[in-house]
């Protein structure tokens, strides 16, 4: 069976999770697509002494593999920030396109978290779900989750770099991150995990139960 659920939305606001649990509860594939765009950029700040260089991270996101989303540093602040920044690169876009239209197409169902999953990756995907939360909930969700990593930083900061990351997916010219005009709408800001994870389910399963029909 080929099914595919497609996650987009803002950093923090819980697609990753909902994603993992999700992908586990039917038993599909699961793909963190950030993590694509986070391994490229700590690979070209490393190469190039800090520098997004935009020719290099073509060349990086044409040869990366699934081994490369093992390493232990692209759940960093510098790893988000470089992601954002490759991922306005065109062609690093379109590098890694085909790889993330084979994940989706793999038998057995696969979900695909990211920014613009329904919109440019998966446009005929089964089940689209957009989840946002206020930012300021988001930001104050990534804090924990950086200082419980070891991250030295404030919630401040931590809501500025939010604020710049949205900003820069929301208007870069090439697949922006906006709602697909299909996509249903899961706003977590007011949801534990557990109940966010429980809706996002139920939907799926309501369009797997509708297919069979």
């Amino acid at each position: 069976m080929q099914f595919t659920v497609a996650l987009d939305g803002p950093a923090a606001a819980g697609k990753g999770t909902i994603g993992r649990a999700v992908a586990k509860s039917f038993g599909f594939a699961h793909l963190d697509t950030g993590l694509l765009y986070r391994a490229v950029g700590v690979k070209v700040m490393g190469r190039a002494r800090g520098v997004i260089d935009p020719v290099l991270a073509a060349v990086v996101a044409e040869k990366l593999t699934e081994k490369d989303l093992d390493r232990p540093d692209l759940r960093t602040a510098l790893a988000s920030r470089a992601a954002s920044r490759v991922a306005a690169v065109p062609e690093v876009r379109a590098a890694l396109l085909d790889f993330q239209r084979k994940f989706a197409r793999r038998e057995g169902g696969a979900v695909l978290d990211g920014r613009d999953i329904g919109t440019v990756i998966c446009p005929a995907a089964d089940v689209k779900l957009f989840v946002t939360a206020d930012e300021a909930t988001r930001a104050r969700r990534r804090h924990v989750e950086l200082v419980k990593s070891g991250a030295d930083t404030t919630l401040d900061r931590v809501l500025n770099d939010l604020r710049t990351r949205d900003a820069r997916d929301s208007v870069r010219d090439t697949a922006p991150m906006i709602r697909a005009a299909d996509a249903l709408l899961l706003d977590t800001t007011e949801l534990s995990i557990e109940a966010a994870v429980a809706e996002a389910t139920a939907l799926i399963q309501k369009k797997i139960e509708q297919g069979r029909d």
